[in-house]
């Protein structure tokens, strides 16, 4: 892709995956006046966590995801808040997808979403118990309405049966829901697409903003094009920072006195891939289990059906790995020490002392041998052969440490906006891409409210995403949810909850 630069843009995006691309398409069919830059350090777009290889795909609505409801309170129910927060985040998401396809905006969605079947599976009694404990207290919800729930072997053998074949007897339990498959590489590129045939847009594809300097009511951006070795500057009112493990390095750039204390716990990750096609036509899922209790917050082992490349694979992870790079395609060793500073060297100390559990744990996950890894698959797919897999590098996370969190490392999302509110940037890891139109609305709502301010702005909104200003979690909003959730399920081609 040609570079192409604008001169004095009213907004900057850093970085050209699924946050940016979704937050920059959002604005400009907000006001089409804005004049709207990306910026991307790789000369292809999207290579980083939103490249299908470096996630799982999960358009996460909690269906299957256990990570999302915690343990039983005191009255021996499941709370299910957190779940119902995600579940209606990614409504948004695919209201937006869908009004986009409406629009011409993004194309066929069958290049980019699927539906797939998301199931959560456990084994042992205890496991069981709390699986039907959280199934009683999801199916109260209007939201969860069509999640069906089982402790049948014969049955679960019907929903997966690779994962059934060759099983010892024992308790078993399995729900499983309506759910999607996104390549959100593909997506942020069709996303990018349009926006780049924009009047008064521009993408810059192989140039990294090396630094943000505060100037009289803007900033002052440092761009390098990274074949060249040309520098250029540039200025904008407000810029967004969505460039994953890239963020902080470039923040740390601002001299924010709000960006004191941050630091950077990078994770790599890796997957095994099956190719075998007599085994992924037998496998129509994405099947979760219990989180390996020696790794907290890292992720939960899956089982996953992906199309990726124009064929269908089998993905079963992620295996996490100790890495000092935050960035995969463009990342070094240096990126972790290099971000120390004095004002974040007690914060990454904190870390260090309460996580060294956790950082063993990455080393070890990264040393093990590839018999030891199918162990882990076995526990999916009980008669998994060693020939048909292979081990694949995944992304790297992120995940910042605050000084306020005394060193513990959460591995979450959120969105950091300097006290003015004239940068912002995405920090953390899952659920991210799934939520990212989420994101994106809350970052207008919160640092350019203005793009709201009117009836006419409210109603271009409503076009993108036509629940944005209700809260479809309250039972009174029931019918508003299903009627939205099929419109938007018929626009992306996809059959609709029941």
């Amino acid at each position: 892709m040609d570079a192409c630069i604008l001169e004095a843009p009213d907004i900057v995006l850093v970085g050209s995956g699924i946050m940016s691309a979704t937050l920059a398409v959002m604005l400009k069919r907000l006001d089409p006046r804005l004049r709207i830059q990306m910026v991307e350090i790789t000369s292809e777009l999207a290579q980083e966590a939103s490249n299908g290889w470096n996630n799982a795909g999960t358009g996460h609505a909690a269906l299957c995801e256990l990570s999302y409801t915690p343990e039983r309170d005191s009255s021996g129910k499941v709370p299910i808040t957190r779940a119902l927060h995600i579940f209606e985040q990614f409504e948004h998401s695919k209201q937006f997808w869908g009004s986009a396809t409406a629009a011409g905006v993004v194309g066929d969605p069958a290049d980019f979403i699927h539906a797939v079947a998301h199931i959560c599976f456990v084994t042992g009694r205890q496991d069981v118990d709390f699986l039907h404990a959280r199934h009683a207290a999801m199916k109260e919800h209007h939201f969860f309405r069509g999640m069906t729930h089982t402790t049948d072997p014969s049955v679960i053998q019907q929903w997966m049966p690779l994962v059934m074949e060759g099983r010892e007897p024992g308790p078993v339990a399995a729900t499983t829901g309506a759910g999607t498959e996104v390549n959100f590489g593909l997506l942020a590129r069709r996303l990018c697409g349009w926006l780049a045939q924009q009047e008064h847009c521009g993408i810059a594809a192989g140039w990294k903003v090396t630094r943000l300097q505060r100037g009289a009511g803007e900033w002052h951006l440092t761009m390098q094009c990274q074949a060249t070795g040309e520098t250029r500057s540039q200025r904008a009112k407000f810029v967004f920072v969505g460039a994953g493990g890239g963020s902080l390095p470039l923040l740390q750039s601002t001299g924010l006195a709000e960006v004191a204390g941050l630091g950077a716990f990078p994770v790599g990750g890796q997957w095994l891939v099956c190719d075998e096609p007599s085994v992924c036509s037998r496998h129509n899922a994405k099947v979760y289990g219990v989180a390996d209790p020696a790794a907290p917050h890292v992720g939960t082992p899956h089982l996953d059906q992906r199309r990726l490349d124009g064929r269908c694979q089998l993905l079963f992870g992620p295996f996490a790995s100790w890495t000092t790079r935050f960035l995969k395609q463009t990342g070094r060793w240096s990126d972790l020490p290099l971000s120390v500073r004095v004002s974040n060297l007690t914060t990454l100390l904190r870390a260090g002392v309460h996580n060294h559990s956790l950082v063993r744990y990455l080393v070890t996950q990264g040393l093990q041998s590839m018999e030891a890894r199918m162990k882990s698959v076995r526990h999916y797919y009980p008669k998994a052969r060693t020939a048909d897999w292979r081990l694949e590098q995944a992304g790297i996370r992120v995940q910042t440490i605050k000084k306020a969190d005394r060193g513990a490392v959460y591995f979450g999302t959120e969105v950091f906006s300097s006290s003015d509110r004239s940068v912002a940037a995405l920090l953390g890891a899952s659920p991210g891409a799934s939520v990212s139109v989420n994101i994106a609305l809350e970052v207008i709502k919160t640092c350019l409210p203005h793009l709201l301010g009117s009836a006419e702005s409210q109603a271009r909104m409503r076009q993108m995403i036509p629940t944005f200003d209700h809260d479809l979690k309250q039972a009174s909003n029931a019918a508003l949810f299903e009627k939205t959730s099929r419109e938007a399920m018929e626009r992306l081609h996809l059959q609709p909850n029941t």
